[in-house]
Formats: structure tokens, sequence, C-alpha cells
């Protein structure tokens, strides 16, 4: 009888296969999945090369492309050639099978289950490994342009008369090379150990040798190699010992060698170099011997010397050399580290120059007049109106302006500018079409006096480019936004679907459509096919309001268009609108940089440009990029209307620079190309300021031994404007330094000493680029340590009697103040502070400029405007924070002030001063350890005590006056 329950060949099995419909319909649904995902790959692949040929920088992305499929077929094919080698070697020299002992039968079942399959499984393995290898290799891109196309900085390091060249663009190479071949030899030792273990070749339980002659020989080869490739690396190490960092003294990120680097590491380098190239030999020698027993002894001997030369021998040196006399040792190194950190930074030429600091009142009429011509104060805050700009010229709720507006010149005339762009969270009704069709583009710029506000207006600015549509000073020019700071959305735009413009105040709209030629097209059915999928957004595919002459528009911030055409460049964290022949241009500062200078010091870029603005307002160049070069090597633009980029070179002489241009030939323009009205509104980047006055507050020491003790130690005060402890924020003005005889665009700043509030130092970079001093540093030392820095200034402001009244009276109006900036300008031997002061009423939506505060040495002005403030400080029997300070005669000393000594509440306010800055003086004589000066700073405060005594006691005495 036949089996009718059926059994593997019966009907039960044939009742379970899949239908030839439903196997046709899974093979279609696999085919399409595959086909879907190629062309999600196909989409962002070519998405980007249609974004890349419209802004004409196709050659960035085709170098890019090459160069990445380069380092991934060649190192990928390396290390499946390595591993897939060594594996078919450990094949090819396993023993012949004999009696099988309970280790070699217990594998047998895994050598018969990968027999079928040998040669797959080889493929597999290599394509694996090839894979991995070849997608890490691609990452290494920018090292290996710059090796290739590497340009000789013409500069030798002090220790090994090596190019700088060397270590910023050969060495990094070098090192990728090496971690390359120990990741093939380890990889490959392994899989060549494992396969000798599966066919016999090693035995870990079995009787008898525990490897045969061709393992032990194929092996001890792969050790070898291991062992020179450690060879080459002690002998790197010796370059590396240049560009290594460690914290020392005065500074965490220290660069370069110290004297137990070359006395101690250097020499233990080449020892081991020595050894470990013996112990390779004894290695490969194992080819004839067919033993380890003296490889393994070399071996052993190469990591006891390593532990006692490496590691035991320099702590020895330190500990019996060098810290008994750490100072003397170590000057030589310092001096290198003093040289190459100013170098590197491009602060090698700046001098620091004494300066009084000390401003009296000698010619009061004079000075008066010195002080209209010293500088034109800035009195409305970039920081602060911007606010005001959006009550009162924002037109329309769906134009936006930055938090922080930017400084330029125009006619002369420092300025306050930012630009209306377009703000999607304004629109009313939000939708797809709305989103991305009809609101795409801000309008217009607007423009205000930096020094002054309109009169009757309360305090608002006084505008040289306003309304909608803009009109004023700047001229005629396309008003339209494309591309800004604030556009991050897609849009498609010169399409069947009109634009909005603006809306007219009498009703009705101003529309247009794209006629600029910025944008991909969208008119074919792939490129809209290809947007769809790398936007997520299916109805780009099928949309009605897409047609002939459709664009897309994204990348739209000019951060964002520079650092795609330019991946190589550092982007400063503060792009700036100009004016420039009759289209809005967006300017962008770039810097090239590298963290392979020997000997100069790092800083990380996040940290040292960050200030009380960037947490919400600025974006931080660079974030945690750690660097020990950096030049302003290139000036972008990106036009505000049809996003055209373009780079300029700046820093003619940057080898850095000229590396990227021999790998991107063609990208960057000559300098002499800059157009002059261009170049009347570029200016120094604030980025590269805030790097070089990080480093000055520590490297305008340029004796080992002042340096060492970190005895004359700056730092950046915290902008005494703002709540949190935060560094100052530099601040652009036009002022008239000391031997100038006109005002200059500058970038200023002040330094106290560290731990201290007092007033040290104040820098200025010419920040014109039309100046023939441009970006030449003028950095002040302030000589009398008395003088108050600008969180004391502003502590004494807040004291004053009649601020601290309006103060009081506006905030018990339930009005809100804001401080402006606080700037500091040099004056007849003293500084002049200047603070803006701005009041916002209860319901205001902005603030308004109420008053201005002058400081003086020891006086104060505060007024509704700066004449008035300026008439106090330099009248007749202008107040101070609480005493009366007359002017001294012509003939006597500078230092010999002929004041008055304060009495009653004055008098106490006075003492209680000294006293908090003789405590100050003692707490920082404490952290440096000079006894003698914390000694004079007790005595100080024992006396100033005493005065607060005595005034307090006075004042309690009863009114004998009549």
């Amino acid at each position: 009888m036949p089996d009718r329950g059926g059994g593997p060949t019966g009907p039960r099995m044939r009742v379970g296969r899949p239908s030839r419909r439903v196997r046709t319909l899974l093979m279609t649904m696999g085919v399409l999945a595959v086909l879907a995902m190629v062309f999600v790959m196909f989409s962002g692949f070519w998405t980007d090369w249609l974004w890349y040929r419209s802004v004409r920088y196709s050659s960035v992305f085709t170098t890019t492309l090459w160069t990445k499929i380069g380092l991934f077929a060649v190192f990928g094919l390396l290390m499946a050639a390595a591993v897939g080698v060594n594996i078919w070697l450990a094949h090819r020299l396993r023993p012949p099978l004999s009696a099988m002992s309970l280790e070699q039968q217990s594998l047998d079942r895994y050598r018969m289950g990968i027999a079928p399959y040998k040669k797959w499984v080889l493929l597999a393995i290599t394509a694996l490994v090839g894979l991995i290898a070849g997608a890490s290799a691609t990452s290494q891109w920018r090292t290996w342009l710059m090796w290739v196309n590497g340009v000789p900085f013409g500069q030798k390091d002090p220790q090994f008369k090596m190019d700088v060249a060397f270590y910023a663009f050969d060495l990094p190479w070098y090192r990728f090379l090496l971690g390359f071949g120990f990741a093939a030899v380890v990889l490959s030792l392994i899989a060549a150990a494992l396969t000798h273990y599966l066919y016999g070749g090693l035995r870990i339980t079995s009787p008898g040798a525990r490897a045969t002659g061709a393992a032990t020989g194929h092996l001890s080869v792969l050790l070898g190699l291991f062992v020179a490739l450690k060879a080459v690396a002690y002998w790197l190490d010796r370059y590396g010992l240049a560009v290594k960092s460690s914290d020392f003294k005065a500074t965490s990120n220290w660069t370069g060698l110290r004297y137990v680097d070359a006395n101690a590491y250097l020499p233990a380098k080449t020892i081991l170099f020595c050894i470990a190239v013996i112990c390779a030999v004894l290695f490969f020698a194992t080819l004839w011997r067919r033993t380890w027993q003296l490889p393994m002894i070399g071996f052993g001997l190469m990591v006891l010397s390593a532990i006692l030369i490496g590691g035991l021998y320099p702590a020895i040196v330190q500990k019996f050399q060098v810290q008994p006399n750490e100072q003397a040792k170590e000057a030589e190194y310092i001096r290198k580290n003093i040289e190459a950190t100013r170098k590197a930074y491009g602060i090698d030429g700046v001098k620091p120059t004494d300066y009084s600091g000390r401003g009296q009142i000698k010619d009061a009429e004079k000075q008066r007049e010195d002080a209209d011509s010293a500088a034109s104060y800035r009195i409305n805050d970039p920081n602060i109106v911007s606010p005001t700009f959006q009550q009162l010229e924002q037109g329309r709720k769906y134009y936006q302006f930055p938090s922080t507006l930017d400084i330029d010149r125009y006619k002369g005339q420092d300025t306050v500018i930012g630009l209306r762009e377009i703000n999607l969270q304004g629109v009313d009704k939000r939708n797809w079409i709305n989103d991305h069709f009809t609101y795409t583009h801000g309008y217009g710029a607007v423009a205000a006096k930096g020094t002054d506000t309109a009169k009757g207006t309360g305090g608002a600015p006084e505008f040289t480019e306003s309304g909608l549509p803009s009109k004023g000073s700047l001229g005629d020019y396309e008003q339209r936004i494309y591309y800004g700071e604030k556009t991050t959305q897609y849009s498609i735009v010169g399409g069947p679907q009109k634009e909005l413009d603006y809306e007219k105040d009498g009703g009705g709209q101003v529309t247009t459509s794209y006629a600029g030629k910025g944008g991909i097209d969208l008119s074919g059915a792939l490129n809209r096919a290809a947007y769809a999928v790398a936007f997520s957004e299916p109805q780009i595919l099928y949309s009605g309001a897409i047609g002939e002459g459709s664009k897309i528009l994204y990348n739209r911030t000019p951060k964002e268009r520079v650092e795609a055409v330019a991946p190589w460049l550092t982007i400063d964290g503060d792009a700036y609108p100009a004016v420039v022949g009759k289209r809005i241009q967006w300017v962008v500062d770039a810097y090239t940089t590298t963290n392979g200078y020997p000997y100069a010091s790092r800083t990380t870029l996040g940290e040292t440009t960050s200030d009380s603005l960037t947490d919400r307002q600025r974006a931080v160049v660079a974030q945690q990029n750690q660097v020990n070069y950096i030049r302003n090597s290139v000036k972008a633009t990106v036009d505000a209307y049809d996003g055209t980029v373009t780079l300029y070179e700046w820093d003619e002489n940057d080898p850095v620079l000229k590396t990227w241009k021999k790998a991107f030939p063609g990208t960057v323009k000559p300098k002499a190309e800059v157009p002059d009205e261009l170049k009347a509104h570029l200016r120094y980047p604030q980025d590269m300021f805030k790097v070089q006055r990080e480093l000055l507050s520590l490297y305008h020491v340029t004796e080992p031994a002042p340096f060492y003790n970190a005895s004359d130690a700056w730092q950046v005060p915290n902008d005494p404007t703002k709540a949190d402890s935060n560094a100052v924020p530099p601040y652009y003005l036009s002022l008239k330094l000391p031997g100038q005889e006109k005002q200059q665009f500058a970038l200023t700043t002040t330094f106290t000493p560290s731990g201290r509030p007092n007033l040290r130092a104040f820098m200025a970079v010419d920040a014109d680029a039309m100046s023939r001093d441009y970006g030449k540093i003028r950095l002040m030392r302030v000589t009398d340590d008395k003088v108050d820095g600008p969180e004391q200034v502003q502590s004494r402001l807040n004291r004053h009697d009649p601020i601290a009244t309006f103060v009081r009276d506006l905030k018990g109006a339930d009005s809100t103040i804001k401080y402006g900036n606080l700037l500091t300008v040099p004056l007849d031997s003293g500084f002049l502070y200047v603070e803006p002061i701005y009041a916002q009423g209860r319901g205001s939506e902005f603030p308004l400029l109420s008053k201005v505060a002058v400081v003086y040495g020891q006086r104060i002005g505060f007024a509704d405007d700066l004449g008035g403030a300026l008439s106090q400080v330099f009248g007749e029997g202008a107040p101070d924070d609480g005493t009366t300070t007359p002017p001294t005669e012509p003939d006597e000393p500078p230092t010999q002030p002929t004041e008055p000594p304060a009495t009653g509440d004055a008098a106490l306010k006075d003492a209680i001063q000294d006293a908090q800055r003789a405590y100050s003086d003692g707490q920082a004589a404490i952290k440096r350890g000079d006894w003698t000066a914390y000694g004079k700073a007790q005595d100080a405060l024992q006396e100033a005590l005493q005065r607060a005594a005595d005034a307090e006691a006075r004042l309690k005495e009863p009114d004998q006056g009549g």
C-alpha cells in the first residue's frame, strides 16, 4: 500500500511549496526592494553632484570623491590581500593528517563542514576585512591630499632641523600607514594562527610538538613584521616629541620637547629602535632555526627595555635632575616653545609698550576736545538693539533680524546693520506650499548709525537705511535675500508658483519669480525623484506647483555653503552682510589650521573663541578642534540673491593654503582680484583675534624665567554687563591710539592680571582691510597696578548714587535695565570707559537708549547723551563715585594728584574699596608664592580697615555744624 500520509517526497511537501505566482511576486518584490535601495543611495550621490555643479565647484566634489575611492580601493585591497594570502598560506602549509588525537577529532567536524565552501569562506573573510579597512581609509582623504601636495614652510624645528611641513603634512600620513600596517599584521597573525590550529599546524592539548616547523616559520615572520613595525614606531616617536602635548606650569597645552624629552626619552627611543630591529631579525631567523627560543628572549628583552629605558629612566631624570633646578633646566625649551608659539599664531611681532593707565584731569578743556576725537563711541550696542530693529523695521511678522547685529563701515561711519530674513514661524497659515513656494526669501537691509540716536524718539537708533522696501544711504541694490544665516529650509522657486516679496501697507501683495542663476533645475523627472527621496518629500515628485523653470534652493546659510565648497577650511563663527556692487554679499572669514607645528602650544578653538555672546547668539568656530597654527588665509563671499560662493586668497604666504590650492586648483582666486568695493568692507575676524588674545595672555612674556613663574600671567576679564561668568567679547570701534593722527577701525579688548580685577593691558588690532597697517596688533601694558578693570568700573557705576537712583526708580516702575557694551578707549595716559544704558518699559517689546555713563580716572559722568556725560567728566567740579577731584596743576607730577581727602559716606566707600583691593592683592600673592607682596597687601588691608572704622565713627558723631 502506498504511504498516503505523505513522506518527504509525498503530496504534503508539494502542498507546502509556494505557487509559481507567489514565487514570481516575491522575486519581483525583492528586485524592487533592491532597486529602491540602489536608488536611495544613487539619489544622495546625484543630488550632491547637482549641488556642486550648481555652485560651479564640481572639481571639489570629483577630487574628494576620487580620492576617497582610491583610498578605499588601495587600502581595502591591501588589507584583503594581506589577510587572504596568510589564510591561504596557512592552509597550504597544513600538515598531513596522522593518528588523530581527541583535540583533532573535535576539530575534524569543523574541517569537514568548511571543506565544500573553503573558497567562499576565504572570499567572505577577505571581502569583509577589505571593506572595513577601505571604509576606514576614506576618512584619511585630507591627510593624503596634504601629504601628496605639501608645500615647505621654509622654517625648521630647533631639535631635528626638519622643515615644519614634515610635521604638518608628512608625519600624520606616516602615522596612518604605520597604524594600517599594525592592523594588517595583527589581523593576518590572528587569521593564520586560527587556520594553523584548525588544520593541525598548532596544537594546544595534543601530545608532542605544539607547532609544526611550517607553522613556526610562518607565524614567526608575522611576529617579526610586527616587531619591525614597532621599530619604525619608535623612530617616528622621536619626531613625535616635537608635537607632543603635555601639562607644564602655566599652560595645560604645552607642545614640544622638554629637558626630560631631549635627554631621556629621545635617546631611549633610539635605543629601543635598535633593540626592536635586532628582535625582528631574530624572529625572521626562525625560518632557518625553526625555534622560537631566541626571538622570544629578544622580545622579552625589548619589553623589559621599554619599561626600564622608556619609562623608569625618564622618571629618574625628571625626579633627580630636573625637579631640583627645573627653571634652569627647562629655560632652553621654554624659549623654543615661546618662539614657535608666537610665530604659529601670528603674534611674533607683538611687543608690549608701557602705558600709565592712570587718567587725571589736568587741562579739562583740552581733554574734553581730545575725548571727542579719540573715538567714534558706539552707543548703539549691536547685541542689544536687535529687538529695536525688529519692532521698528520688521515690517511683517514673517521677517526677522539676527539676535546680534553686525558692525560695518559705510562712508566712514561705523554702522549697525542687519538683514530682514524670512521667518516661517511668523507665517499665519503653515502648509507645504507656503513654507517652500510662497515665503522663500527675506527683503532688504536695515542700517543705523552706531554713534547716534534719532532725535525725538526717546533713544531709538538713527536709521540710515530703513523702510519696506528699504531706502536710504545704501542706494539701489537687489534687496531679495534668498541666502542668509537664518534661512535654513529648502525653497522651490522660479516655476509657476509666485513668491511673496512683501505686503503693501494699503493692502495687496508684491510678488516675484526667482531669476537668479542659483539653484538646481527640477523640471526633469530624474531630478524630481532624486530630491523627493533625498528630502523625504514625495510631493516634490508629483506636485503641480513644480514645472518649467522650477529650481530648488538648499544649503542656504553662508557657513554651510563655504564649508561645502572648501571642506579644508575652518569657518569663522560670524558671517556679516555688506552691500557691494548693487548686491548684498555675505562676507565669511575662513582659516587654515594644523595641529602639527612643532613646539607651538595647542589651543581648543571652541573654548578659546567662546565669550558672553556665543552661548545663544553666535556660532562658535570649529567647536572642539585643537590647533597650534592658524591663519586667516581666505576671505569668502556668498551672494544673498543667487548664492554664488567666491573664495579669495588673503594670506599669500601661508604654506597650508598653498598646499590646498595644489590639491584643489582653481577654487581660490588671487588676492589681487578682490574688488576695492568689497575690500572696503573686509575686517579683521573676531575668532582669529580671540585666539590671539588668549595666547597673548601668557605669551606676551618672551623670557623663560617669568614665563616659568607665571608672574605676569594675564586673563581676559568676564563681561561685566552680563550675569554669567563668560569672557568679555572684543569690540569693533573706530578709535585713535597713542601715536596715531586719526581714528582707525579696530578690534579691541582688555586684560586683567591672573586672579585680579585691575586693568593690566589693552589690545587693539587694525581691522580695516584698506589700511596699510591691517592686522598690526598693538599691546599696551598698564604700568600703574591700581587702574580699575572693566568689572571694577562696572561695580563703581552700579554704586554711583545718580545711577543707583536711576536704576532703582526704573525698576520701581517695572522697567528692565540693559547695560550696553562697556567700551574702553585710551586717552591722555588713562582710559575712558563709555557704557550706554538702555531701558525697556513695562509692556514695551524693545529697549531704548536712556542714559550714557562715562568714567575717566576717579570721575563719573552720567547724562542723557554722550556729550553731556563727557562734559560732566571733564567739567569743573565733576562728580566721581563719591568724591570731587579738582584738576591737577599742570606742573605737578602725574603720579601726585592733589585731591582733598574724602569725608563722610565717600570716605567710608573709599576705605571699603581699598580694603577689597588689598584683600584681592593678598590672595593673588598667595597663589604665586610672593610673600613679600602678601605682607604689603596685609599692611594695606589693615590700614584700609582702620580708615573704614574711623569714617564710620565720624558718621555716628552728632552734627556740630551751625
